[in-house]
């Protein structure tokens, strides 16, 4: 199984891949296979990319979603800060995993070796399993700054470092999980317009959720910059889309974001209308590609998107058919 995902140049390479993917999965991954008998579709009858049947994605709490004839690489699971469970994610060949999120990574922001790389991820450093420290991980390694580097509760050392960063004129980019970013910011305060501040999301249940417009607000002055930028990935999944501070999403060429009617899962909605979000994420053609989140979205006029929110009571019917 070889799919060559990162050589797609249009629309037409996408839906040819998509398709081929899909039609693994369907016969290979054997909760996605059971889904779709549970749905009662004809596989054969699939022929558009809004016709494919999505996994809802707590499946990845109750069963291994993989479709490789060898033993995984390696395991990446979720926090269960919500009490609902982690999710685990199978990879089969972590090399793959370098490779979408550098590509993505260069795609939006250029070699990582242009800047400082600085992680401030405290709840996902606490943890073992986490997909999103094995990527800042590794991009800091390839940014092969002596400045680069994790910095878990140690505030000083960050604010510390920034300055010396801010005096030199480096290129920096600092990726923190949204509490910690408003935690440190309460501190401190600094004024560094060449810094990128991306936020990954998440307050973890360490601090009250606040709106979007209101975070990018407070850290935008805490930091000194124009525009906070966010990075949107998941446990589930091996590509990420990236915002550079206008809430518009843009994804790489091997993942599409569509968007669902709330109340009937099967109907695409069109661009501009707000409903649940499905991703195609070609890169886990290991496990299932075609998931259905429970985050809540737009497609714009563009190929961009934006996240609204979460759903509620989100259990998706039939589900509980698969849970062993």
């Amino acid at each position: 199984m070889n799919y060559d995902i990162f050589s797609i140049k249009n629309d037409n390479d996408f839906l040819q891949l998509c398709m081929d993917i899909f039609h693994h999965q369907a016969k290979n991954c054997k909760p996605y296979c059971e889904w779709i008998k549970l749905l009662n579709i004809n596989i054969k009858s699939i022929k558009k990319i809004e016709e494919i049947p999505f996994l809802p994605i707590e499946l990845f709490k109750s069963n291994k979603v993989y479709c490789c004839g060898k033993k995984e690489q390696t395991v990446f699971s979720s926090s269960s800060t919500t009490g609902a469970g982690q999710s685990f994610h199978y990879v089969a060949d972590i090399a793959l995993y370098e490779k979408s999120f550098t590509n993505a990574f260069c795609l939006f922001y250029g070699n990582p070796a242009g800047y400082a790389i600085l992680g401030l991820l405290p709840s996902y450093l606490e943890r073992t399993g986490s997909s999103l420290v094995y990527m800042v991980d590794n991009l800091i390694k390839q940014s092969n700054n002596k400045h680069s580097g994790f910095f878990l509760n140690n505030h000083d050392k960050l604010y510390k470092t920034l300055c010396e960063l801010n005096n030199k004129k480096t290129p920096t980019i600092l990726i923190g999980v949204t509490y910690a970013l408003l935690d440190f910011v309460e501190k401190y305060s600094i004024d560094f317009p060449r810094l990128t501040v991306m936020e990954t999301g998440g307050m973890k249940g360490r601090r009250e959720e606040i709106s979007r417009a209101k975070l990018h607000e407070i850290l935008c002055s805490g930091f000194g910059v124009r525009y906070i930028h966010s990075e949107y990935g998941m446990t589930e999944l091996l590509s990420q889309a990236y915002s550079k501070g206008n809430g518009e999403f843009l994804c790489p060429a091997w993942m599409k974001i569509l968007v669902r009617d709330i109340h009937n899962p099967f109907n695409i909605l069109v661009r501009n209308a707000g409903g649940a979000i499905n991703i195609i994420d070609l890169a886990n053609y290991g496990s299932c590609s075609f998931i259905a989140t429970h985050d809540l979205g737009r497609i714009n006029g563009s190929y961009g998107f934006e996240i609204l929110g979460r759903l509620t009571a989100s259990d998706i019917r039939g589900c509980n058919l698969l849970v062993q």
